[in-house]
């Protein structure tokens, strides 16, 4: 019920939605006797549009959820396993074209592959079931499988982990799969701005994982420099709220360690 609540949510309540819809209902109202309401919202609309054009504020919320876990300096001599989150493999589009498909968050599997170099004795788990509402039946471990071995990996040497639908499962269901030790070490790759929310969902479910943040997207001091991209504006701020608000509702809902998950000794 969570997954499906908070896909609903998140439909109608993201940037685009709220722009398309004070567009659409403002409108409509200019042609009734309500003509100022709905003057009141297009122009509203307007605002909004030039806002997210010429102020990158989605590139600063970025910036503050990618630089809550730094690129790691310095690795252990030896881990017991690395995890990689899915998100960068279009399953359907794989299935149809029977040809890996990936997109900009492609870092993940060239950190795996980087990291089962050089630990080649540490376990590899992928997790990555299907986040599209209604549509579970293809899943992004299912479609990344057989293709696994052009990035330089062993199909043989990675764990599948395809029911997780969100981060909270992803965490859950490895750590099931993995019943790792207290002792042991486990790397967690995703990308840096999902970062906080992952580690965060893991820690709760008793996993302490060390950090490597991939596919930074901001240099890390970005400010609020007036530009023109209102295509690029509106993604970044899409990209950024989802994941803050993902995290919020994740701490709000017990599914996280802490409202915005950092580092630890």
């Amino acid at each position: 019920m969570f997954f499906e609540l908070s896909k609903i949510l998140w439909l109608l309540f993201s940037p685009g939605s709220v722009l398309v819809a004070l567009l659409v209902v403002g409108a409509l109202l200019c042609w009734t006797r309500w003509r100022r309401g709905g003057v009141a919202l297009v122009t509203l609309a307007a605002v909004l549009a030039i806002g997210v054009a010429t102020l990158p504020f989605g590139v600063v919320l970025m910036r503050d959820l990618e630089n809550r876990f730094p690129v790691v300096d310095a690795l252990p001599a030896r881990v017991d396993g690395v995890i990689v989150l899915g998100g960068m493999v279009d399953q359907f589009v794989t299935k149809a074209r029977g040809q890996i498909a990936v997109n900009g968050a492609v870092e993940r599997l060239v950190a795996l592959a980087q990291l089962a170099r050089r630990y080649p004795e540490a376990k590899l788990i992928f997790s990555g079931g299907s986040g599209r509402l209604g549509r579970s039946e293809v899943t992004e471990a299912a479609a990344l499988a057989p293709y696994v071995d052009q990035f330089g990996l062993d199909p043989k040497r990675i764990a599948f982990e395809g029911e997780s639908r969100n981060t909270h499962e992803n965490a859950l269901y490895t750590f099931r799969l993995a019943q790792p030790k207290p002792a042991e070490i486990w790397i967690l790759i995703t990308s840096a701005v999902h970062m906080p929310r992952a580690v965060g969902s893991f820690r709760k479910v008793g996993w302490r994982v060390l950090p490597y943040p991939v596919d930074f997207q901001t240099t890390g001091g970005e400010t609020l420099d007036p530009t023109f991209d209102f295509a690029g504006g509106l993604a970044s701020l899409s990209h950024a709220l989802h994941n803050w608000v993902g995290l919020f509702f994740y701490w709000f809902t017990g599914r996280t360690d802490n409202l915005f998950p950092g580092p630890t000794p």
